[in-house]
């Protein structure tokens, strides 16, 4: 695991050599451990002193962490020439650490924590590639109160802003050659989001949350894409949100291009301009008994010349639910909001790491879904293969060859508890983290059992 630490790090700059590989050991040490606390994970006093200091260190920039992180993500990007750009907003609920300073409130005045905004590289076959821009940040106490004053402010000085600073870092952290699609739910429904420049290819793929005015003869959106006809039928996976389990959807499409309307703003030093795009209505035909169906209505810039593009719009958009997964290890699998830390910026420091951390834990998943025999190498060390091999086959002989990752992915699923059955599919995320824990006391009594192996 500390190779792949070291790579994953490699490159960061924090002003020390011991910071640098303090920060590889701690990586590591998180990845091994995700659901552990910062003291467990570690395995000693001693070693937990030392990530309690490098946590407090002035030094020690969680921004560099999170620059190192999005440089390899965008090497992950290889040859590809599209990636999805997916945008989502979290909270992190540290109300019951009171002595936590430097938190603001959350969704009333009585939660109080940190919200994160994430921009996730996913491939257009929906592998996780890694997180190109993450901010952070304690809502102003000051401002509570003010929500009827937000109308009239500038929309540079609204917490909405971020999906356009998002947007625009996002974008500049991608090679030029590379084609873009920002990818966001309802919230980022923004007008300033679409009038927003898009310097060499980059396009948006938005979920509409507001009915908003086109140059059509129906006058609004939602009227407009309704009476274009039905452009065709398609099937797409439905992820499990709230009481709604996971499905499969088939959808009716539609779609028009439109012509966004600009509405009203305060005065400020830019005109609205109108903005040409698509609109893709996807409704559910027949959902299961007692299910809301699905119903999007996507608005995008992407060129749309027939039905081949209109699924790939919607079977791109269906890949936002990623980045949902990907707060959701963060939160339930590296178990983030139980951090107690005194301070917001050594939360801030701690969450740089625990973000690459989660994110692999997502990666694992998909890339065995989608390439399930490559080589297991790419994820597991020698030692921890060879162990998962004997642990699972209840032998000391074990093979000269990895086994595929597939294999190897449902081997630690099932040490987290997948069954494994006909019908179960694919360890998920929850059994993998399990499973990735005693897989961590496993590697090291094989390794005190067969010193001959080291750390291949």
């Amino acid at each position: 695991m500390d190779g792949w630490a070291a790579v994953e790090l490699a490159g960061l700059e924090l002003g020390d050599e011991r910071l640098n590989k303090r920060a590889i050991t701690l990586l590591a040490a998180m990845a091994e451990s995700p659901e552990s606390s910062i003291p467990k994970a570690c395995g000693g006093w001693a070693a937990s002193k030392a990530a309690y200091r490098f946590l407090d260190n002035g030094r020690v920039q969680a921004s560099a962490v999170r620059q190192m992180h999005a440089r390899h993500s965008v090497q992950r990007m290889g040859v590809r020439t599209e990636v999805l750009l997916v945008q989502d907003t979290t909270g992190l609920d540290y109300t019951a650490h009171r002595r936590t300073r430097g938190l603001g409130k959350l969704d009333n005045d009585w939660v109080r924590g940190l919200k994160q905004h994430t921009v996730l590289a996913v491939g257009t076959d929906g592998l996780p590639l890694g997180v190109v821009h993450q901010a952070l940040w304690a809502r102003d106490d000051a401002e509570a109160g003010k929500k009827h004053r937000r109308k009239q402010a500038s929309i540079q000085d609204k917490e909405s802003f971020r999906w356009v600073r998002s947007l625009e870092r996002s974008r500049a952290a991608v090679p030029a050659g590379i084609v873009t699609i920002t990818v966001a739910d309802r919230e980022a429904d923004i007008y300033e989001v679409f009038a927003a420049g898009r310097p060499g290819r980059s396009e948006l793929l938005i979920r509409a949350a507001q009915d908003r005015r086109v140059a059509t003869e129906q006058r609004y959106v939602w009227a407009s894409v309704q009476a274009a006809a039905v452009g065709g039928t398609m099937t797409v996976r439905v992820e499990h949100s709230g009481n709604r389990p996971c499905r499969t959807a088939r959808l009716r499409l539609r779609s028009r291009k439109v012509s966004l309307v600009p509405p009203a703003r305060p005065a400020g030093p830019d005109r609205l301009e109108p903005v040409a795009v698509t609109g893709i209505l996807a409704e559910e035909v027949d959902p299961p008994a007692g299910q809301e169906p699905v119903c999007w209505l996507l608005l995008t810039t992407l060129e749309i010349a027939g039905v081949q593009e209109v699924e790939r719009a919607v079977r791109w958009y269906s890949y936002r639910w990623l980045v949902e997964r990907y707060h959701y290890v963060l939160k339930s699998g590296c178990h983030v909001e139980d951090l107690q830390l005194e301070t917001a910026e050594r939360l801030e420091r701690a969450l740089a790491f625990y973000s690459i951390v989660a994110w692999r834990l997502l990666w694992l998943t998909y890339e065995s879904r989608l390439r399930p025999q490559e080589s297991c190498q790419v994820a597991l060390s020698r030692p921890e293969w060879e162990a998962l091999y004997a642990t699972t086959h209840k032998t000391a002989d074990v093979p000269d060859e990895a086994p595929p990752l597939r294999e190897a992915v449902r081997w630690i699923g099932q040490l987290g508890g997948f069954l494994g059955r006909k019908g179960d599919g694919e360890p998920g995320v929850k059994t993998l983290w399990r499973g990735w824990m005693r897989l961590r006391d496993m590697t090291t009594t094989w390794c005190i059992l067969r010193p001959d192996v080291g750390n291949g």
